[in-house]
């Protein structure tokens, strides 16, 4: 059943009325669910600097300092979104971003990479709290291609961060030092904390929300085709964007010795994903989640074929290899919330389960096959490339075992 919305865009009939108008929701959730790309990009351009300070001895160990956020992050999905189904969304929201607060501080004081951590991962489980409530909050008011509208207008936003967060990692690592990012992200933190808890109402869930516990609302979410096939393929598909961000600052620094200039040319990639997002709130209206997203999937894997093919001669020209990125992470704009709200749509009953289940999952698919890539990192960007073109057949083979031929580019 899709859910009414009054002429302001807010919802009607669907608990009560925001606080908030719809442009200041939309930008509060963007905010929280950032906070992930926020924690995990800033780090970029300081990883050297750490890995320095900790005196490690192998470059690519520094990718931990990423994937251990990734790890919490995933854990503390598949626990926020039940509980919220059960005790209500705003007040484990703020305990959520109450911990992220706490791990960003711990980080802060670390003596050690171990401890550091150890940090990081407390730090993406508080996290996991803003991504996952927030988008089961976005389905408690709105469904289908209108779900799809706002979380695409939500990624617009949201995708700023990868494209300024390098550059402001690096003005700081020079102003200061790497402990400096994590003064950023307790202050993001606190915003978002008192930021919610002024202006966000409690949401009223749908009848029988809560009343689920965790094995059965689990149990509904396996046992639906659409949730599941499209939740491996989302996982498919970020793991793509690990393994570009576990090894973008070896590709452009080592490989492309672009030095300084590497948060530009992360930005302007990270650009193409922004735009594709924008311009997805707009097409998914009038062609449907699927038809948009079933195209951009094919697209990737010729982008992604070609990627590869060039790969193959050791390091194409970057005027080669950048465009091709770029045009991939355009894909990827018109994927991410279409799978999101394909897989959450049927979800209505279970919504915080459900966010929890897919956040989860997807990330463990994710960062899993994403680490393997970023490790696979041998001086030049073959495993990039090719990591992209098996990722991407791997989400085709989801996406055709639930729709079947028949079912590809339907409007809906």
């Amino acid at each position: 059943m899709q859910d009414k919305h009054g002429a302001d865009g807010q919802p009607t009939g669907v608990g009560p009325r925001l606080k908030t108008s719809f442009a200041e929701f939309v930008v509060l959730t963007a905010l929280l669910i950032s906070l992930t790309a926020m924690s995990i990009d800033i780090m970029l351009p300081s990883l050297p600097q750490i890995g320095a300070a900790f005196s490690v001895a192998h470059a690519n160990e520094t990718q931990q300092v990423l994937t251990s956020y990734m790890l919490g992050l995933g854990i503390g999905q598949l626990v926020w979104g039940p509980l919220s189904d059960r005790f209500g969304r705003k007040f484990l929201l703020l305990l959520g971003l109450l911990v992220f607060v706490l791990g960003s501080l711990a980080c802060l004081l670390a003596p050690t990479l171990g401890a550091m951590l150890g940090a990081r991962a407390v730090q993406g489980f508080g996290g996991a709290a803003a991504r996952v409530i927030s988008v089961a909050i976005v389905r408690d008011l709105f469904a289908g291609r209108q779900m799809a509208r706002v979380m695409s207008t939500v990624m617009t936003v949201f995708i700023a961060v990868p494209i300024f967060a390098p550059s402001v990692g690096q003005a700081l690592a020079h102003v200061g030092n790497w402990r400096w990012n994590f003064y950023v992200l307790l202050s993001a933190g606190l915003i978002g904390m008192v930021w919610a808890g002024y202006r966000l109402s409690e949401m009223a869930r749908p009848a029988g929300a809560g009343r689920l516990g965790f094995i059965d609302g689990c149990r509904a979410v396996l046992s639906n085709r659409v949730t599941l096939g499209y939740t491996i393929a989302s996982g498919f598909m970020f793991a793509c964007l690990v393994s570009y961000i576990s090894s973008a600052q070896q590709v452009f620094v080592d490989v492309y010795a672009l030095g300084s200039l590497f948060p530009v040319m992360f930005g302007a990639i990270a650009g193409s994903l922004a735009v594709a997002s924008f311009a997805n709130a707009r097409m998914v209206q009038r062609l449907g989640m699927r038809r948009v997203s079933h195209s951009a999937l094919f697209a990737l894997l010729v982008v992604a074929s070609a990627m590869s093919l060039v790969s193959l001669v050791g390091r194409p020209p970057l005027f080669v290899f950048g465009p091709l990125m770029a045009l991939a992470f355009f894909c990827f704009g018109l994927m991410f919330a279409n799978f999101n709200a394909i897989a959450m749509h049927p979800m209505a009953h279970v919504a915080g389960t459900a966010a929890s289940f897919i956040g989860f999952t997807s990330t463990l698919i994710g960062a899993s096959l994403g680490w393997i890539v970023g490790r696979l990192f041998d001086g030049t960007v073959r495993p990039l490339a090719i990591g992209f073109l098996l990722l991407g057949i791997a989400a085709l083979a989801c996406v055709l075992v639930v729709e079947g031929r028949k079912g590809l580019f339907k409007g809906e």
